[in-house]
């Protein structure tokens, strides 16, 4: 199994990254071990892998461009394929559809989602659509000046595509149909003013999904009705611990595989919050605050088998191993880093 990891590099965003690493990861261990790293790349930001893992996409942050890279599946290694417009600043996110004919992109300075077609071959094609974002922005005056998508997921059915747009207070749902997107009857939930909706996961069976807002540091749990993608709000609870007073912006969510947990990231308390799932419900109880071990958890990646979360501590250069504790999801330092510079995204292939 390989590893790839997106990293920071520009002297604009204060980086140290060198582009995409890639890693044999030891999923009995929770270890890492570096296999190649491609350079001269601007900000791969966000990775995203095709389901036979011979294909691999990235944006590139403060610029205006996704690439495609084949994956030599015998020893991990990435050949690059072609470099396309999204036709948009600063993609921070992107999508492929379950047909892996179209790739969806979230263009957060530019407010727009941009469909991409996919070649035959994995190399990316033309632009199918735009679509820009509207609505009245937060009252945040540095950070909510505008319609800012920073995340586009596809629902499993592959019908519908869910944006958390962190300079709206809003979650967008579109109708996704032949490469196309239309907004849904519901066609967004506000969520609180300020929050600034950042990522998203979906729970692997229950009809839930969870939001991570950045700029206030809370997780909302919706209902999502798989007939018509409409979402209804649940709860709202603090990602930080209730001892914690800095300051600090929340980051990346993902469910466990089972769906009986929730993990999310603190950049700032520089923690993984860890919260029992009640599927019935959609209801979130928190376990654990678990220290990151490094400095701003800009993201993070369970393995596949569950074992282990890799998290990406993008400030103080590192990647460093937790073991899940498989009876109550809980985090405790495995006793793994590496070092790789800025890295902000992990995603597996096996």
């Amino acid at each position: 199994m390989y590893a790839y990891v997106g990293s920071r590099t520009t002297r604009e965003r204060n980086a140290r990254g060198d582009g995409i690493s890639v890693f044999a990861v030891d999923q009995e261990q929770g270890s890492l071990r570096l296999v190649q790293t491609v350079d001269d790349l601007v900000n791969p930001s966000f990775l995203v892998l095709n389901r036979q893992g011979d294909r691999l996409y990235t944006v590139h942050g403060d610029r205006s461009e996704v690439s495609a890279f084949s994956i030599d599946k015998a020893n991990g290694r990435l050949t690059f394929l072609n470099r396309k417009s999204c036709e948009g600043k600063n993609p921070v996110h992107l999508a492929l559809d379950p047909s892996e004919r179209f790739l969806v992109v979230s263009n957060h300075v530019s407010g727009t989602l941009a469909v991409l077609a996919i070649e035959s071959d994995g190399a990316i094609g033309g632009l199918c659509q735009v679509v820009a974002l509207h609505g009245p922005t937060g009252p945040h005056r540095i950070e909510q000046p505008f319609a800012k998508p920073h995340f586009n997921a596809f629902d499993a059915s592959g019908q519908f595509v869910l944006v958390p747009d962190k300079g709206l207070d809003r979650i967008f749902v579109f109708r996704f149909d032949n490469g196309h997107l239309t907004p849904t009857e519901q066609a967004f939930v506000a969520s609180r003013e300020g929050a600034g909706p950042r990522h998203l996961a979906l729970h692997p069976e229950a009809p839930l999904a969870f939001a991570i807002n950045e700029l206030d540091s809370s997780v909302t749990s919706y209902r999502f009705d798989p007939a018509s993608g409409a979402l209804q709000a649940v709860q709202v609870l603090p990602s930080l611990p209730s001892s914690f007073t800095g300051n600090s912006r929340a980051a990346e969510i993902e469910v466990s595989r089972d769906g009986r947990f929730l993990y999310a990231s603190n950049r700032g308390c520089d923690c993984i919050a860890v919260f029992a799932i009640d599927a019935a419900s959609g209801v979130l109880t928190p376990v654990e605050f678990a220290p990151s071990q490094g400095r701003t958890p800009r993201f993070f990646a369970l393995t596949p088998n569950q074992r282990f979360v890799f998290v990406l501590n993008e400030d103080s250069d590192s990647i460093v191993s937790l073991a899940v504790d498989a009876t109550s999801g809980g985090l405790r330092d495995n006793g793994f880093s590496i070092a790789t510079g800025s890295p902000v995204c992990m995603v597996f292939s096996a």
